[in-house]
C-alpha cells in the first residue's frame, strides 16, 4: 500500500505541495511537474528517495538536542508524510527514540512552546454536548484507529493537561512506522478536561483549558458522549485509551471492552510486552513461568496489567488463578501490598497476600526471594545497589526490569544493573540504553516498550476488521514477540528482537493475532488461504507512487 494517487483529488500546484499525504517534496517527476502545475514551485532537479533521506540526515546532524530533532521531524511529517515514514523505517533504532520514547516525554513538557500545526483533534469538556460535531471537523471519514488521552498521567511525568497531545501523535506514528497501518486511517485525540497542575495553569503559553479537573462523574459522562460519537461517526474504529489516570483507565476499560472495539495500552500493551520479556528471559535463566516469583515496584496500570497477564499465562501452564497470583507480589509507596493493608483498590486486592508489613523494597526482596523484580514505579533510582546486590545474591541470573519512562524516571540504568550484579543480570528497560561493556563482555539491554505490541495489534485489527479486542490477543502477541528472539540475541543479553527489523517483527505478531481473531470468529472479512501474504499486502509502504 503506497502513496495515494492524486487523480481523483483535483489538487494541483501549491495546494498539492501543502498536502502532506500527497506531497513528494523534491521527488516529483518532470511529467508530474508539467501536468500538476508544479513548474517553478519546486527545483528543476528530481531526487530519489535515497538522496532525500541523505539530505535529511545532513540536516539532522547539524541539530544539537533531541528535542530540536523532534521538532524538525514533526515538521517533516507535516509537509511530506511519505518521506517522514521512509526516514523512520530507514533506521528505526535511531529515529523511533526521537519521535517517541524517551524524547516524547521532553516534548510533552514543552508542548505549548513547540506546538506545530494540529495533527489531531482537541475535544474539550467545555464543548460537552457537541462532541459529534467536533469529530465531523476531521477531514477524513474512514478512521480506523483513535489514540485518545486525557493528559492526566503522561508517562511518569504526571498531569500535563493538553500538553499530553504529544502522546497520541507519537503512538499513531508508531502504528505506521512499526506496524504498517496506513496513516490516513489514524486520528490522535486529546480530551481536554483541564489539569490539576497549578504550574501549568499559570503558564502564560499553556494552550489547554485553564481549569481544575472536574468530578469523576462529569468525566464519565463526557467520555460516554465521546465513545458514542466515535461509534456513530467512525463505526469501524478501534479506540486506544492512553495515559489516563489510574481510576479512569481501569474503569473505562471495564466499561467499554465488551461494548466497542477498544483497549488500554498502559494496562494491556504493557502486560503483553512484559510477558514477552519474561518468556525470553526464562530461556536464559531456565525454569517454567509457573515456577517464578515476581515482585513489582509499582502497583498502578502497568504493574496490574503485567501481573494480570502473567497470571493468565501461568494458568495456561496448569496453575489455578489463585495459585498463580500467589507467585506475584506488589510493592508501592505505602510499602508491601499485603492482607492487612486497608488502602488498596479492588484490582490490587487479589495480590494482597498474608505477610508481615514491609516498608523497604530491599527487605521485601529478602523475605519474598523473587526470581524477578519489575519496576513500574516512575521512582528514579529506586533499584539501588542494595536492591540489585540482594537480587544477585539470591539468584544466579536475576531478572531485573527497569521499565519506567522516560529515562529520567528509570528505576536503574543498564550499566548499574550489569555492574552491580557482576554481569549476571537479565535486564530490560522501558527507554533505550546503550550497550554496556563489563568484564570483557558486551551486553545489549532490551527495550521493554509497548511499541512491539500495539502497532502489531493495530495491523491485525486493520487487516481483519475485527469487532473486538480480547485478552487472548495480548497473550498471543506476547508469545509471538518472544518467539522471534534468537539464540544470538540471548547470548548478548538481548531479550527483545532488535528494532532494526521491527516491521518484520510486527508483521509476524500481527499474523499470529489475526489467527486468533479468525479462530474466535471476530473477523469481518473471510480468512485468506495465505494469511501471512494477506497481512503483508495490507502494510503501508513509504514509497511514492505516480500522481498522474
Amino acid at each position: 500500500m503506497t502513496h495515494r494517487e492524486v487523480s481523483d483529488t483535483g489538487k494541483r500546484g501549491i495546494d498539492l505541495l501543502r498536502d502532506p499525504h500527497l506531497n513528494k517534496s523534491t521527488a516529483f517527476s518532470e511529467a508530474e511537474k508539467q501536468t500538476l502545475g508544479l513548474v517553478g514551485l519546486v527545483p528543476e532537479g528530481s531526487d530519489s528517495a535515497e538522496s532525500q533521506i541523505r539530505r535529511i540526515l545532513l540536516q539532522l546532524d547539524r541539530i544539537g538536542g533531541d528535542l530540536d530533532k523532534y521538532v524538525y521531524l514533526s515538521a517533516l511529517q507535516e509537509y511530506d508524510e511519505t518521506l517522514f515514514y521512509g526516514l523512520l523505517r530507514s533506521d528505526p533504532a535511531r529515529f523511533l527514540r526521537l519521535v517517541y520514547t524517551p524524547t516524547v516525554g521532553e516534548a510533552c513538557l514543552e508542548f505549548s512552546r513547540i506546538i506545530r500545526p494540529p495533527k489531531g483533534l482537541y475535544v474539550s469538556i467545555k464543548r460537552k454536548g457537541h462532541v459529534r460535531e467536533i469529530l465531523r471537523n476531521w477531514p477524513r471519514r474512514d478512521v480506523r484507529f483513535i489514540v485518545v488521552t486525557s493528559g492526566e498521567r503522561i508517562l511518569g511525568l504526571g498531569d500535563l493537561g493538553a500538553n499530553g497531545m504529544g502522546i497520541p501523535v507519537g503512538k499513531l506514528a508508531l502504528y505506521t512506522a512499526c506496524g504498517g497501518v496506513p496513516p490516513q486511517f489514524t486520528l490522535p485525540i486529546m480530551m481536554d478536561c483541564g489539569a490539576n497542575n497549578e504550574t501549568l495553569l499559570q503558564d502564560p503559553l499553556y494552550l489547554g483549558l485553564r481549569q481544575s479537573r472536574p468530578s469523576a462523574a462529569e468525566v464519565d459522562e463526557f467520555v460516554e458522549e465521546f465513545v458514542t460519537a466515535v461509534n456513530e461517526e467512525f463505526p469501524d474504529c478501534c479506540i486506544q485509551f492512553e495515559d489516563w489516570a489510574r481510576r479512569d483507565a481501569f474503569a473505562l476499560l471495564a466499561r467499554y471492552r465488551d461494548r466497542v472495539c477498544c483497549f488500554n495500552d498502559d494496562i494491556q500493551g504493557s502486560g503483553a510486552v512484559g510477558l514477552a520479556g519474561i518468556l525470553s528471559a526464562l530461556r536464559i535463566t531456565g525454569g517454567k513461568l509457573s515456577e517464578q516469583t515476581f515482585l513489582f515496584l509499582g502497583a498502578g496500570q502497568a504493574g496490574i496489567g503485567i501481573a494480570e497477564i502473567l497470571t493468565q499465562a501461568m494458568t495456561q501452564e496448569g496453575l489455578s488463578a489463585e495459585r498463580a497470583r500467589a507467585r506475584i507480589w506488589l510493592f508501592n509507596r505505602g510499602g508491601l501490598i499485603e492482607s492487612t493493608r486497608s488502602d488498596l483498590i479492588d484490582l490490587q486486592k487479589p495480590y494482597a497476600h498474608q505477610h508481615a508489613p514491609g516498608k523497604t523494597f530491599a527487605a521485601a526482596i529478602e523475605s519474598i526471594k523473587p526470581t524477578a523484580i519489575i519496576g513500574v514505579s516512575t521512582m528514579a533510582k529506586a533499584f539501588s545497589q542494595q536492591v540489585v546486590d540482594t537480587m544477585a545474591r539470591l539468584n544466579r541470573r536475576p531478572i531485573i526490569f527497569s521499565l519506567s519512562n522516560p529515562t529520567s524516571r528509570a528505576e536503574c540504568s543498564a550499566e548499574e544493573a550489569y555492574r552491580w550484579s557482576e554481569g549476571r543480570a537479565v535486564f530490560a528497560s522501558g527507554s533505550p540504553f546503550a550497550s554496556v561493556r563489563y568484564d570483557g563482555q558486551t551486553f545489549v539491554p532490551g527495550q521493554c516498550n509497548n511499541m512491539y505490541i500495539f502497532p502489531a495489534l493495530g495491523l491485525a485489527l486493520y487487516a481483519t476488521r475485527a469487532r473486538r479486542v480480547t485478552k487472548e490477543m495480548f497473550i498471543t502477541a506476547a508469545r509471538a514477540l518472544a518467539e522471534q528472539v534468537t539464540a544470538t540475541d540471548l547470548a548478548l543479553g538481548l531479550i527483545y528482537p532488535p528494532q532494526s527489523n521491527i516491521l518484520e517483527t510486527e508483521v509476524h505478531i500481527a499474523q499470529r493475532v489475526a489467527e486468533t481473531i479468525f479462530a474466535r470468529g471476530l473477523a469481518a472479512v473471510a480468512k485468506p488461504d495465505d494469511l501471512r501474504g494477506f497481512i503483508k499486502s495490507q502494510v503501508y509502504t513509504a514509497e511514492y507512487g505516480s500522481l498522474i
